[in-house]
């Protein structure tokens, strides 16, 4: 089917244990997410990962689950595609290879490893409240995450 064109996939990576304040910025991106038709790619688990994608299934938006776990029962009860990986913290490469973009919110060690991958891979990352490091857009909330992702992925085009 050439010349078809394909929905835009945005990662949304962060922590599982993290504030409610940034869950609920989370709940937001996945939300703002399907409004603008985007599929939302995630770690398929809970904090973060569940928050987004709750707000995406909640807009009526797609979403995958890239699981480090052996079993697709392991995703978050919003995930509608789970893709059981098996492994571990190897997933982490395979959620930046297949965004378009990252949006991270928050996170720890694992979200630094996704935020890096990313980057190395010249995909745009835009981040509320995470790693302040080279490359890292800042974000003060979930609508300008959304906003400064999707003018990253213009600007590229």
């Amino acid at each position: 089917m050439e010349g078809k064109l394909k929905r835009t996939t945005i990662a949304v990576i962060g922590g599982r244990k993290v504030e409610k304040s940034l869950l609920k910025e989370a709940e937001e991106v996945g939300r703002l997410l399907a409004g603008r038709n985007a599929v939302l790619v995630s770690g398929g688990l809970g904090g973060v990962m569940e928050a987004a994608s709750r707000g995406m299934k909640t807009a009526g938006g797609l979403t995958v689950g890239l699981l480090p776990q052996d079993h697709k029962r392991d995703a978050n009860d919003f995930i509608d595609v789970a893709i059981a990986t098996g492994l571990g913290i190897g997933r982490n490469v395979i959620i930046a290879r297949t965004a378009d973009a990252v949006i991270a919110v928050g996170g720890e060690y694992g979200t630094l490893s996704e935020i890096a991958f990313a980057l190395q891979l010249g995909k745009p990352v835009v981040g509320i409240r995470t790693w302040d490091i080279k490359g890292v857009i800042s974000a003060a909330s979930a609508g300008d995450a959304v906003g400064k992702v999707f003018a990253a992925l213009e600007s590229e085009g």
